[in-house]
């Protein structure tokens, strides 16, 4: 019985602490930046990308299931 009390006592206590201790984090500057990447992401690559996994997709599930002998 003790033990449940405990457990309950630790329970709502983190759930009290939670929230000051996520608010007392500072918050983190970002650094200046001299010379920006030029790999940025593209949305040609993506599309590219997606339309290369479609094919490879289509072309495993293909219906060519064609017995080999006769």
């Amino acid at each position: 019985m003790k033990f449940r009390n405990l457990a309950a006592a630790a329970a709502a206590t983190t759930l009290m602490a939670v929230p000051a201790v996520a608010q007392a984090a500072p918050q983190r500057a970002a650094a200046p930046v001299e010379q920006g990447s030029e790999m940025g992401g593209s949305w040609v690559i993506a599309i590219l990308a997606l339309a290369a996994v479609v094919a490879a997709i289509v072309i495993a599930v293909g219906d060519d299931n064609d017995p080999v002998s006769p």
